[in-house]
């Protein structure tokens, strides 16, 4: 059984040769066949790949795209290009800079095994961050659920099987929001309990103004939902407080609307052509083993 591991990276190298060490010294069953992917987002630092001898990696390719186009589109275009490139059975996205744990990988694959070919999610039940954004988080979550009635506990470090990937690589939703989409298009997911590890190196990149644009990308998958859901909230909630109308209990009104307007231009981003033709955008592949 063929499993392509897809590493989105920008810049981080010295992680990403780490992670790709570290998925080498698994014990994993030899019927599964383990190869890499890395695509490259636009790098302006050095790439360096320090690798021992990767005998239980059947391949490592580097992607090394024109220009940058952030996590998200990395991660679609990866899906992409594995899609319509390779012979597989199994993607495995996952951060490059160790928050996502490669141990977990082995998770994954004795799921597989009893999954009836479902997609599984890395379901977090510890995060490594401090108390303040992990506050955030959990508001994160639970606005995303009032809003879209959904509970989506996981982030890109999944296991898809082809018929998922080929789903998500014809809707529009994925050049925006990966866990968005993979939410919006299967219904069943089987999941693995996950730990978000620490960073390999270097302080963690999802910063609150991330944190809220991660949020926004994944709620703007369901705008339908969320503008129903939001009228219904602006009646009762202007009915709640007619007789005591004032600046004060206006806000929760204007922050509202801010975020009907920012969920509508960031869903937006959902651009099928764009999708369609970002293979385009890959300036040249490096076949390190």
């Amino acid at each position: 059984m063929k499993i392509k591991i897809l590493i989105p990276v920008y810049n981080d190298w010295q992680s990403t040769s780490k992670l790709i060490n570290e998925i080498n010294d698994l014990s994993i069953n030899p019927k599964f066949e383990i190869s890499i992917i890395v695509i490259n987002d636009a790098s302006n630092h050095d790439r360096l790949i320090e690798k021992n001898d990767l005998v239980n990696i059947f391949s490592l390719k580097i992607i090394n795209m024109k220009k940058n186009q952030g996590h998200a589109r990395c991660i679609a275009t990866g899906l992409k290009y594995i899609y319509e490139k390779e012979n597989f059975d199994y993607v495995i996205p996952m951060d490059g800079d160790g928050e996502d744990r490669p141990e977990e990988i082995t998770e994954f694959i004795n799921q597989i095994q009893n999954s009836n070919n479902q997609p599984i999610v890395g379901e977090r039940i510890k995060r490594s961050e401090n108390l303040l954004f992990q506050i955030c988080y959990k508001i994160h979550k639970l606005i995303t659920f009032t809003f879209t009635g959904k509970s989506i506990k996981f982030g890109n470090f999944t296991c898809l099987p082809k018929t998922t990937v080929e789903k998500m690589v014809n809707e529009k939703a994925t050049w925006n929001s990966f866990s968005g989409s993979l939410t919006k298009l299967e219904k069943n997911l089987l999941s693995i309990p996950s730990i978000r590890g620490t960073r390999y190196f270097g302080p963690s990149k999802m910063n609150f103004s991330n944190l809220v644009k991660h949020s926004l990308s994944i709620i703007s998958v369901f705008k339908n939902t969320v503008l129903i859901r939001s009228a219904l909230f602006i009646v009762v909630y202007i009915l709640m407080i007619k007789s005591n109308a004032s600046i004060i209990t206006a806000i929760p009104l204007i922050l509202l609307l801010i975020m009907i307007y920012s969920i509508s231009s960031l869903a937006l981003r959902e651009n099928m052509d764009e999708f369609d033709q970002s293979l385009s955008n890959i300036n040249n592949i490096d076949n390190i083993k």
